[in-house]
């Protein structure tokens, strides 16, 4: 008597990877994840290599999970996938503050973000 497995949450020719608690802001992942959207996973990665934005490197590695897991859960092949969606969350926000001028106190909001990235099998067209 064991745990029933838990029904796949997409379907047979995807696979996903989620990386929480990235230190920046969602607007400003959002523009490295508009990056890759679409785009086949081998062009993905090269764009995020020589994209000059701090967080690109641990959207990098969120991608290279996605892969990582396409192929060895669910066997998928890895020179026809693409990033078939990339949607970026909002998580908890630090709220810090500093002392200003005639006894005000300045808010300074540190937010963190995630990102889920899925990949999908896309058959190829010879």
């Amino acid at each position: 008597m064991g745990k029933e497995n838990n029904p796949r949450r997409v379907a047979e020719n995807e696979a996903f990877a989620k990386t929480k608690m990235l230190r920046t802001s969602p607007q400003k992942l959002n523009l490295v994840a508009a990056l890759i959207r679409g785009k086949k996973v081998d062009k993905a990665l090269a764009d995020l290599t020589f994209s000059h934005k701090r967080i690109a490197v641990d959207v990098k590695k969120c991608l290279q999970s996605a892969i990582a897991n396409a192929e060895n859960n669910h066997n998928l092949d890895v020179d026809n996938l693409i990033v078939a969606e990339a949607w970026v969350g909002k998580n908890l926000v630090m709220k810090r503050g500093r002392p200003r001028a005639r006894g005000r106190y300045g808010k300074i909001m540190k937010p963190f973000s995630e990102i889920t990235i899925k990949v999908r099998q896309v058959e190829e067209h010879a």
